[in-house]
């Protein structure tokens, strides 16, 4: 009989303590907890922390994540207005602000990523397709491209390093996806904390011809460059040439200039130095005919001359000695 109430008491010992243990939980700072019974929530959630008390058995606690959460999709291929296909890549931030709500439409956070994955992804779609490439690359419509000073004279947009006008930017789009999806997933008791484009790069199937282009832009850019060149440097050797005679048909006429000036001069200082007497003037005639005999004759030279030249009179007057002389007249 002893036996038995010592059973008893244990049996009621363990009973008391699965009931404290299922009527008593606790409430973390970063959860939120619904209350169901038998499936079906009671009460109001409870979203302070702390030890709390609910009937054993019967009701079960579900905890709900207080925190910023994040939603982070696949890259997906989308069309743009101007039929551009890109690969988008999104990611989001959001929370859970009415957990009974939440609790009733998505009961947990796979079913909540899922349903942004479809409402996102929707919304984006929508977005990109309205819009053209260039409105989703670019920040905002007043942020100015850096430009490369080389390319700032002729050619196209692109070479003059322009890019397109916009009229709304990255930010706008990503604004207009995250003003409608909100909208959205509002009813699910989620709000929307912000929204941005990870990553945007070309349809792997595009891809190559787009680098293709863009290979053959930059060689139309380089040739443009080069012809340029070529221009510059056949006008400079152009130039050079042209200054090169200047300089040499200056220099030569200045030299000639020179030459006369001096000419004139030594002319002047012979006239003077030749001039003070008859003695003088013959000395001076006798000298130059003995330099032009120099520079007419040599040891084969045979000059006809006539005997009344001015060039032959210094010539007759050469006396031959004896011997010669009787030679020349008995040959």
């Amino acid at each position: 009989m002893k036996n038995f109430f010592v059973l008893i008491a244990i049996l009621l010992f363990v009973f008391v303590l699965l009931a404290a243990k299922g009527t008593l939980y606790t409430v973390s700072e970063v959860e939120q907890v619904i209350i169901t019974q038998f499936g079906k929530p009671v009460g109001q959630p409870i979203t302070s922390a702390g030890l709390k008390v609910k009937l054993p058995f019967i009701q079960e606690v579900n905890t709900i994540d207080k925190r910023i959460l994040e939603w982070d999709g696949n890259p997906s291929d989308m069309p743009t207005k101007d039929k551009l296909y890109i690969s988008v890549d999104l990611f989001a931030r959001w929370r859970i602000t009415e957990p009974l709500q939440y609790f009733l439409r998505l009961r947990d956070e796979r079913s909540a990523q899922s349903r942004l994955d479809d409402i996102l992804g929707s919304e984006t779609r929508n977005a990109v397709a309205k819009h053209e490439l260039i409105e989703i690359i670019r920040t905002s419509k007043d942020r100015l491209p850096l430009r490369d000073p080389l390319l700032a004279e002729g050619g196209s947009d692109l070479t003059m390093g322009n890019l397109v006008p916009i009229h709304k930017g990255r930010q706008v789009v990503e604004d207009e996806i995250f003003m409608a999806a909100a909208d959205k997933v509002r009813v699910f008791g989620i709000e929307l904390l912000d929204i941005r484009f990870k990553r945007i790069n070309y349809n792997a199937s595009v891809r190559p011809k787009i680098y293709d282009r863009m290979i053959s832009e930059r060689r139309q850019i380089a040739e443009r460059f080069l012809s340029e060149g070529y221009g510059e440097a056949a006008r400079i050797r152009g130039n050079r040439v042209r200054d090169l005679n200047k300089i040499q048909s200056e220099a030569y006429r200045e030299v000639e200039e020179i030459r006369g000036v001096a000419d004139a001069k030594a002319a002047e200082i012979y006239a003077q130095a030749y001039n003070q007497s008859p003695q003088a003037v013959s000395l001076y005639e006798f000298t130059r005919t003995l330099q032009v005999y120099k520079t007419i004759m040599s040891e084969n030279t045979t000059l006809v001359l006539s005997t009344d030249s001015d060039l032959f009179k210094f010539l007759k007057r050469i006396q031959l000695p004896a011997s010669d002389q009787a030679k020349s007249e008995n040959p």
